[in-house]
């Protein structure tokens, strides 16, 4: 019997490629999400930062705040060492990342033509920065075991319906630069 085919690694390249990690905060990291918790999609998005930040491509954290409200609720700013020295930090204040935040322009000026999305809630902040992002011309992919929805079949309708129309569904195994 011969060993399962392993899925192939993408050969992204780390000058075009940006990881898009949405809303890794303290208050939405500890909320109830499936088909797995919190802490699982934190490891794998940090996995997948140090993949990305050891091939000197941009690591993004998007994270929310509240429109109109002078004092945000505990656990609004990203989970603590999250962020590393370079990383671009993005403040939303609508569910997707790109509507009045300037993320457009700043990946623009790094050349970036390709982002990787990972964070909670799948059906939302990740699948509506997604959908700008594919309106914007950018190469989609998705890493599938580093998001969680608030339940397991809103995660599955984003991953198994809506984000093959609208790129490459992966796992934070296949990411990878360079030849593959």
């Amino acid at each position: 019997m011969t060993a399962p085919e392993t899925a192939p690694r993408l050969a992204l390249d780390p000058a075009r490629t940006a990881l898009v990690l949405v809303d890794l905060m303290d208050r939405i990291v500890g909320l109830p999400v499936e088909p797995r918790d919190g802490t699982a999609v934190l490891s794998a998005a940090e996995e997948l930062a140090t993949v990305f930040r050891k091939a000197g491509a941009l690591v993004v954290l998007v994270r929310v705040e509240r429109p109109g409200v002078a004092e945000q609720p505990p656990g609004s700013g990203l989970v603590a060492g999250l962020a590393a020295r370079g990383d671009l930090e993005i403040v939303k204040r609508s569910i997707g990342g790109f509507q009045g935040t300037g993320l457009d322009a700043r990946l623009r000026e790094h050349g970036v033509s390709t982002l990787v999305f990972g964070g909670i809630a799948t059906n939302l902040g990740v699948e509506s920065t997604a959908r700008a992002a594919g309106d914007l011309g950018y190469d989609l992919v998705f890493a599938e075991d580093a998001m969680a929805a608030l339940t397991a079949a809103e995660h599955e309708a984003s991953v198994r319906l809506d984000f093959p129309r609208l790129g490459t569904v992966v796992t934070v195994g296949q990411v990878g630069f360079g030849a593959g």
